[in-house]
Order: C-alpha cells, then structure tokens, then sequence
C-alpha cells in the first residue's frame, strides 16, 4: 500500500510540473480511457462501422458517454492543478446567464443573417410546410446545445486554454487549442469533417476572443457555441431549407455544412468583430 501511494505521488508531482502540452495529451488520453469502455459496447449495439459515417440515432449515444466522462476528468484535472471550474471560466453567478443568453442571441442572429441571404440570393428555398417540426425539436435540442457547449468550453477554452496559456501567449495558446478542437472532431466523421477543419478552427478563435471579451468568463463562449448548434440542428432536424443549387459549392458549403464554405467563415468573421464592438 505504501509502494502504491508513493508511485501515485510521484505520478502527481511529475503532472503538476510537466509542461502545458504534456498536461493536454494526459488529458486527452485520461479522457479516451475512460470513455472507449462504454463506447465499444455502444458502438458495438449500435452495429456502427468506423468506415462508414455516423447517422444520429448512433452519434447521440456515443456523444452522450464521451460527455458524461467530461466533468471527471476535468474535476481530476481540477484537482492535480489546484484550480477550480471557475478558473476554467465558469462560475454560477447571475452574470454568465446574462452573458449565455446574449450569446445565445448572437449565435441565432448569425445564422439567421446567413441564411437569410442565401435565400435572397435564390441560394436556398425555406420549407414552410414543416414548420410545425420545429416546435417538437426546439427545446430537445435546446437543451443538448447547451449541454454539448458547456462541456466543449469548459475543456478547449477553459482548461486547454489555460494549460497552454502557462507556455504560450493567450493568441499562442488559442491558435493550438483550436487545431485541437477541430481536428478531434475527425474521430465522427472523416469525409465531410475534413472540408469543415478551417471553419472548425476559426470556430475556436471566435470563442477564444468571446471568452476574452467576456472577461475570462465562458457565459458569452458558451452562448454563441449553444446557439449556432440549436440553429444548425434545427434546420437540418426539421429539415426546414433546401439548397437550389444555384449558388457556388464552395460559398454555401461543402455537403450543405457552412462550416465547409465562404458562408460559415463569413459569419464567424462578422461575429468576432461585433465581439470586438462589445468591447469599444
């Protein structure tokens, strides 16, 4: 016993002074040990063959283990560093409401703005007659944004974001936490993530800047990620536009992702200058 706890010891004290990018790659691989014991199985039930892509019905599930073994590994991070969530950047006080829902009003106003020039542009048909899915789908997804944002932030703008901050400046440390981001998002799907990955890293810049306007709080961070999931989802889930075909592929986005066209990097662009104005 005492062989064990002066090895676990030494483990400690080798995490709190290794260097910031060596306190990531623990993380990460904490993270997949934990988490690949309920996906296998799940994987497994699900009959989900890593060469073909992900439909929703197996994503959900899969996404559900990964994010329910998030705050462990981030409360044992939490604890090797001393450091609580609300060094990471998220406190429960009355202020990050204000700053989630302002962030949630953002992130719909982006892609209402997008959207709403795509179809002016003939770029987009809205189905009208499905409108009524959308109020079955609204909160349900809702909710999920809300639960997928909180756990992104807190782990690529919150702890990687501080970790690297310990070696790199804020712009340093946010330019390698977004190369993280999104090329983990290559573990669901290969062929139509790989056209989104400069979309997906600027989608990490944005945030950085969001948390950094918010005063290095994850409310504004957490809003804007929240929103542009509920937006997106709710379209594609309640299947309420259609492209024509008349606008250029890679303006509209590759396989109808804007992340993977003009269009998406557009609204990340116009959203971190009115960041930058909320900050004038």
């Amino acid at each position: 016993m005492a062989i064990f706890d002066q090895s676990a010891h030494e483990w400690l004290l080798l995490l709190k002074t290794s260097t910031a990018v060596v306190k990531a790659v623990a993380f990460f691989l904490a993270w997949a040990a934990l988490w690949l014991p309920l996906a296998i199985p799940i994987a497994i039930l699900l009959k989900w063959q890593p060469n073909k892509p992900l439909v929703t019905e197996q994503k959900l599930p899969l996404l559900a283990a990964l994010y329910l073994v998030a705050p462990l590994i981030l409360w044992g991070a939490s604890w090797v560093d001393k450091v609580s969530f609300s060094d990471y950047g998220l406190d429960w006080e009355l202020t990050i409401v204000g700053s989630l829902c302002l962030g949630l009003g953002m992130g719909v106003l982006g892609l209402t703005i997008v959207f709403f020039s795509q179809w002016k542009l003939g770029w987009v048909e809205w189905q009208s007659e499905n409108w009524q899915l959308l109020e079955k789908v609204l909160l349900p997804i809702l909710l999920l944004g809300l639960w997928i944002g909180v756990t992104e932030e807190l782990v690529f703008r919150g702890f990687l974001q501080n970790q690297l901050q310990q070696d790199y400046s804020i712009w340093g440390a946010a330019t390698i936490a977004s190369i993280i981001f999104a090329l983990l998002h290559l573990i669901w799907e290969q062929q139509n993530t790989l056209p989104q990955l400069p979309g997906l890293w600027l989608m990490g810049m944005v945030l950085v800047l969001a948390r950094w306007v918010d005063g290095g709080s994850l409310g504004l961070a957490w809003g804007l990620h929240a929103g542009w999931i509920w937006g997106l989802t709710c379209l594609d889930e309640a299947k309420l536009i259609s492209y024509t075909g008349k606008g250029p592929i890679w303006v509209t986005g590759f396989a109808g992702n804007p992340l993977a066209g003009i269009a998406g990097l557009v609204c990340l662009l116009l959203t971190s200058l009115l960041l930058l104005l909320l900050t004038a």
